[in-house]
């Protein structure tokens, strides 16, 4: 359901993109673009490394972990507990929420490029 979520958040924030580019600057475009892309990666990829990092001490000595199972972490979310799942959601949020960021930011940037 989240995944479903950020798809169509993702695809709602391209077409408002899109609008925007009308409407404001290019260069304006692509400056908020960029800051958007930074701050979503300063978010992202530190909160979403300790989420790998929580998930890899809490499942390990459990279960054996599937190989490259960092692709896809939410498939191991049911061999958590509930209090471990409640201490590893909020990681998991927050770098979503920096990915879907830095994704929106990197193609507004491109189509305040595209549009000069």
């Amino acid at each position: 359901m989240l995944e479903i979520a950020l798809v169509l958040g993702t695809i709602v924030a391209v077409g408002i993109l899109g609008f925007l580019t009308t409407i404001i600057t290019p260069r304006l475009m692509t400056a908020i673009g960029l800051w958007m892309l930074a701050s979503g990666l300063l978010v992202g990829v530190p909160t979403g490394f300790w989420y790998h990092v929580l998930l890899y001490r809490v499942l390990s000595p459990r279960i054996a972990l599937p190989p490259k199972w960092w692709w896809a972490p939410a498939d191991l979310h049911p061999h958590l507990t509930g209090p471990e799942l409640s201490r590893l959601k909020p990681w998991f949020m927050i770098g979503g929420i920096g990915f879907v960021l830095s994704v929106v930011g990197g193609l507004a940037a491109m189509a305040g490029l595209l549009v000069r």
